[in-house]
């Protein structure tokens, strides 16, 4: 599937989609946020794909926006304020739009540098493994905007709304280290392991019943920030149909004879 300024392939159950700007790195493109919106569609539409990777070319995550480009005022950063407003809404924030209604998980491999909307790329994910010395940093104050992407947001609830105000008022950059001590991050590793401990967390997931899996992810972020009864109601209803598939009635066969389950799907 041809792709501008991004790559994406495929391998047995786990779909990974690349960043591919390093020359810029991987700051974002008008091209490149089309792409990341095709690539996702496609590991949605595709029933063999389970888990999904996001990781960046080169040296770096994503740097978020491109500051050449925003010197010019070119692309998605030309016009006036009003003009401005329509190009996030119809442009970089269809990101966290389309990552929000994605229910197969995603992990961030977070190669090296997350800053700015690189950070808030990472934070839409659902998984994050960084590399050992990677820098993550939410800096819009740094050069005088605010995360246009709904970084704020995305970021609260990654941290804790405490943590995340400090974190976008200062615009201080952290380590990976520094990130999983505070939950931003889930794992750090070695550079050279990072794809590999991406692909174990994707394998695990994927190795479980995928109906299941993407409507334990849904009820997680249709629950946050809802009610009890919201909740509840929610969790009987997929609950329901997740009890009568396929699926399922492997699992408890399965249990019950002692061997690994096959799941289809269904």
């Amino acid at each position: 599937m041809p792709m501008e300024d991004l790559l994406y392939a495929t391998d047995g159950h786990v779909a990974t989609i690349t960043l591919n700007r390093p020359e810029a790195r991987n700051a974002y493109s008008e091209a490149m946020v089309s792409s990341l919106i095709s690539a996702l569609d496609e590991a949605e539409r595709d029933d063999a794909v389970r888990c999904v990777i996001l990781t960046g070319a080169g040296k770096s995550f994503s740097a978020g926006g491109d500051l050449k480009r925003m010197r010019d005022r070119v692309g998605m950063f030309a016009g006036g304020s009003a003009e401005l407003r329509s190009r996030y809404i119809d442009g970089i924030q269809r990101i966290p739009r389309r990552i929000a209604l994605c229910d197969k998980p995603i992990i961030a491999a977070v190669n090296g540098a997350a800053i700015g909307a690189g950070l808030d790329l990472a934070c839409m994910c659902d998984i994050r493994v960084a590399a050992a010395g990677a820098k993550l940093g939410s800096t819009f104050v740094k050069v005088g905007l605010v995360p246009g992407d709904g970084g704020a947001f995305l970021l609260a609830r990654v941290v804790g709304f405490a943590r995340a105000l400090e974190l976008v008022l200062t615009g201080r950059v952290l380590t990976a280290e520094d990130g999983l001590a505070i939950g931003l991050v889930h794992r750090v590793v070695p550079r050279e392991q990072l794809l590999a401990a991406a692909r174990e967390y994707a394998e695990l997931i994927a190795g479980n019943a995928p109906l299941a899996v993407r409507l334990t992810k849904r009820a997680a972020y249709r629950s946050w920030g809802a009610d009890l009864e919201t909740a509840l109601e929610l969790a009987a209803t997929y609950q329901g149909i997740a009890q009568r598939t396929e699926d399922h009635d492997e699992a408890v066969r399965a249990l019950l004879e002692r061997r690994p389950p096959s799941f289809v799907g269904r």
